[in-house]
């Protein structure tokens, strides 16, 4: 691998619209509502999102077949991989979220990035976008963001401006397999959105400098280049400094 993935520090929270620190405010809040009803009943995010699965293997996919909405088009699912294949987590990590959209809720005039091979994906499934992974430690809880290249989740690649766009119509708003989970992953890229806008930028950015440096004929399926950028996240802290952006 070429050296550590880019970390990148949180956005300036004063630099936010206040409209948009609400909306956040109250994402971090269903949140932590679901952790309050997880924990009451004994679980956690990743005991229940695997609850009914049976036997746990690394790489499948959890649920099987993964989560879609049809009516919004987004996406997840939770796996994980051999810890030696873990190029930028601790081993503190569990597993991981990756959450997707599906071209049909893509907002308008959305294009895919100018790659050496973008015009090969004609289904819907194929042309979907990564918007962002959760990284989930061994008590069930979040503690990382990081986004990848393009082979790691075979999508269509698509830069950071329309991706941001996509994470902003993230939203899974269905019973299975947990209405708890699908409203709490829904508000995790609400309440870190201005969070994920920075690295995805940072992914765009290190992922040029990558191809300038090494030349690789497709940078978008270099093996080397996996795990771009990295960000830490805290609910608890997040929501601290809303409230101080907000002057409460």
């Amino acid at each position: 691998m070429l050296g550590e993935p880019v970390s990148v520090s949180g956005p300036r929270l004063k630099a936010i619209p206040r409209r948009r620190l609400l909306a956040m405010r109250r994402a971090g809040l269903r949140v932590q509502e679901c952790y309050r009803a997880l924990e009451k009943s004994g679980t956690n995010v990743v005991a229940e999102v695997l609850r009914g699965q049976g036997q746990f293997y690394e790489w499948d996919h959890y649920p099987a077949g993964d989560v879609f909405d049809p009516d919004t088009h987004a996406q997840y699912y939770y796996h994980t991989h051999p810890l030696e294949r873990d190029s930028g987590a601790a081993t503190a990590e569990h597993g991981h979220f990756h959450a997707f959209l599906r071209p049909g809720g893509f907002p308008k005039g959305i294009r895919p990035a100018p790659t050496p091979d973008h015009a090969t994906a004609t289904s819907e499934a194929a042309r979907l976008s990564h918007l962002i992974a959760i990284s989930m430690d061994r008590s069930g809880y979040p503690y990382r963001f990081f986004t990848t290249n393009r082979w790691v989740t075979g999508e269509t690649f698509y830069d950071a401006a329309s991706v941001s766009r996509m994470v902003r119509r993230f939203r899974v708003d269905q019973a299975l397999p947990s209405p708890c989970i699908n409203v709490w992953i829904t508000g995790m890229l609400e309440l870190f959105g201005p969070l994920i806008d920075a690295m995805l930028i940072a992914r765009d950015r290190r992922l040029g400098a990558i191809a300038r440096r090494y030349k690789p004929e497709n940078i978008f399926e270099f093996r080397d280049a996996e795990i771009i950028s990295v960000a830490d996240i805290s609910i608890e802290k997040t929501l601290g400094d809303i409230e101080k952006a907000l002057g409460r």
